[in-house]
């Protein structure tokens, strides 16, 4: 839709629609045009008002009339990240920021927008934060967000500018993506416009009585209040060759430019080995198959996934990656790498060999102390840095998310709603060898956590909905609804 410039007597209004068009079950886009620029808008109606806003989420760029708008909320249909429908404003990431929103004004029915952008708040109190990576930039953005920040001093390796690590394993790897443009997760405008000192040096010394901390580097800060929320650490591969070139584990953006290296220097001529069938193991599986490599992966246990998600769906990403060639191993463990300086060979427990140029290490992390309950999803980090910051600020918030994470296997999203240890029963509706499902995970009567693939609209309106928490009829009813 191109709306025509209406410039009398509204003056620098744009006639955008009618209300009658709007829904307010999801956004309309609208593309209004002024001189030689288009600037595309959502247009999202609330009982009889309408709010406008910047039409794509500003994590990764989806169109937002895609997804959902329920319970007052705008949800990204991509990685769900959620906006107060009210004003923009972020409520839950992946985005790090809200939408920008435009004045809107009715008249006989039509929705005229006006492409001045309305102003954010202003910041005036300080912060130290341990860590550059999701949830410290998170804590960052909402801590200018609320205006509790006059200065922030942000240290850690990647602080002068943190980045979507997220796509290292799904698009870097692959090819699809060059490591130097793997996107920021605060862009360039929100440094230039806000006090961040980025120090790229980790901590090692916190003092939370005297408020002061101590860098790698032998750098001294004096903070009033720190938010430490350093992540997990990669777990090694303790055994014989681990050391040897073209072994990689995947964390950081150097990793994920090392492997590309390594790829490169192999020309062509990679038969690759992924030390376990974690997320972010069959994520590299996946790229590296696109990229023609031969990939076998070896992992304990009998399925991929089955913890999270049960036998069948484990099941299905193993056929689904069979039928893209990837070999597996399981039931086995990695006994040594042997090679010159070079990884030539992985060695099993059973006895049997393999032969690889390439090693890709994905065992997990090493968690912190003392969590009664370990949910290792971007977002979470996300979500959990953010309450924190708000209530730093002064405004007291508890955690009401649900977690949610995405993994990407050939290019189909899989989403995963909720959380669960050992349900009861699983219930498929859809075809999983089609990949097209939603899955409910069942325990104690209750839907305690969804898979779904090709079901974006139906993912949105169950995020929200799990929050007050579903019977499977319910969950049903609520997905039915969104088709």
């Amino acid at each position: 839709m191109s709306p025509d410039s209406h410039q009398d007597p509204l003056h620098e209004l744009h006639q955008a629609a009618r209300i009658d068009d709007l829904s307010e079950s999801r956004g309309m886009r609208v593309c209004i045009k002024c001189g030689d620029q288009e600037t595309p808008i959502l247009l999202v109606r609330d009982g009889e008002a309408v709010h406008a806003f910047s039409a794509d989420c500003p994590h990764a760029g989806a169109l937002l009339e895609e997804g959902a708008v329920c319970d007052g909320k705008i949800v990204c249909p991509w990685h769900k990240g959620t906006f107060d429908l009210r004003d923009g404003s972020l409520i839950e990431p992946l985005p790090l920021k809200g939408l920008t929103r435009y004045p809107v004004t009715l008249k006989d029915g039509e929705v005229f927008v006006g492409l001045e952008p309305q102003a954010p708040h202003a910041a005036d109190k300080t912060m130290l934060i341990v860590s550059s990576g999701a949830a410290g930039a998170a804590a960052c953005a909402i801590l200018h967000e609320t205006g509790f920040a006059r200065r922030i001093v942000m240290a850690g390796h990647d602080a002068p500018m943190p980045y979507d690590r997220t796509s290292l394993s799904k698009f870097v790897i692959s090819g699809e993506m060059p490591v130097d443009d793997t996107p920021p997760l605060l862009d360039d405008d929100f440094f230039a416009c806000h006090a961040v000192e980025r120090i790229d040096s980790n901590a090692v010394h916190l003092d939370a009585l005297a408020r002061h901390a101590e860098l790698v580097d032998g750098r001294k800060i004096d903070y009033d209040i720190a938010l430490v929320c350093t992540s997990g650490t990669p777990k090694p591969l303790d055994i014989p060759g681990a050391n040897l070139a073209h072994v990689h584990m995947l964390r950081r953006i150097d990793d994920a430019r090392a492997i590309v290296e390594s790829l490169d220097t192999l020309s062509g001529n990679t038969r690759a080995v992924i030390v376990g069938a974690s997320f972010i193991g069959l994520e590299v599986a996946s790229s590296l198959r696109k990229r023609g490599v031969e990939v076998s992966v070896v992992a304990p246990g009998k399925v991929p996934f089955e913890k999270s998600f049960g036998t069948r769906i484990g099941e299905m990403f193993r056929k689904l990656h069979e039928k893209n060639g990837v070999t597996f191993y399981m039931n086995a463990q990695v006994k040594a790498l042997r090679g010159g300086n070079a990884v030539s060979e992985v060695m099993l427990d059973s006895g049997e060999r393999i032969t690889a140029n390439l090693v890709i290490v994905g065992t997990g992390v090493k968690p912190g102390y003392g969590e009664a309950l370990r949910i290792e999803h971007w977002r979470v980090a996300q979500q959990q840095a953010r309450i924190a910051a708000f209530n730093m600020a002064g405004i007291e918030s508890a955690y009401d998310g649900v977690p949610y994470f995405w993994t990407y296997h050939y290019g189909k999203n899989f989403d995963y709603l909720g959380h669960v240890d050992a349900p009861d029963y699983v219930e498929i509706d859809g075809d999983l060898g089609q990949q097209k499902f939603i899955a409910y995970l069942l325990k104690d009567g209750a839907v305690r956590a969804i898979v779904a693939c090709e079901h974006q609209r139906a993912v949105c309106r169950l995020a929200e909905a799990m929050r007050t928490g579903l019977t499977l009829e319910s969950a049903r009813s609520t997905a039915q609804k969104a088709d």
